[in-house]
């Protein structure tokens, strides 16, 4: 199953209109957790939200996640070793209040288990094919606790962006 998440705070109807017209082209199932989007998928299941718990368990049974570029849900992906396709918020879209996610994906799409799509056409090229998990935790730790530096200078940096 692929799990699709916005996460809570923006909606990200773009994302969640793209997988809903690949998902008839794709051999997983999909679920999306689409916030508080306005677009009504057709093709997949979805819910505004979901209690954490349940989300939790989505994201254990996923095969791949794909998400915004929010740290939460990278961080996420790396715990359960679930690989991830992160598609940025876009502010030309007016989806988020600057770019900082696509400097984030310009940073972590270096990682394995973590790939990048601008739109549609390379999210099914990444869903058709094979994707590898995240390292293994005893490969990973060093490489872990760079990237968690990053995402955590990057949320502040957003945050500190956003509040001024």
């Amino acid at each position: 199953m692929i799990v699709v998440t916005v996460g809570t705070q923006l909606p990200f109807d773009r994302l969640i209109q793209m997988m809903d017209e690949l998902a008839p082209a794709l051999k997983d199932q999909v679920f999306a957790q689409t916030g508080a989007g306005q677009y009504t998928p057709r093709n997949i299941r979805a819910s505004a939200s979901m209690a954490p718990a349940e989300f939790e368990a989505m994201l254990r049974q996923a095969s791949v996640i794909v998400a915004h570029a929010g740290i939460g849900t990278v961080l996420k992906a790396y715990k359960y070793r679930k690989p991830i396709v992160l598609v940025p918020r876009k502010a030309e879209f007016g989806e988020h209040r600057n770019d900082h996610q696509l400097a984030t994906v310009s940073k972590l799409g270096e990682r394995r288990g973590i790939y990048i799509a601008h739109n549609k056409e390379e999210l099914l090229r990444l869903l058709d094919g094979p994707l590898m998990p995240p390292v293994p935790e005893e490969a990973a730790s060093a490489g872990r606790r760079r990237l968690l530096t990053f995402l955590h200078r990057e949320a502040r940096d957003a945050v500190r962006g956003a509040n001024h």
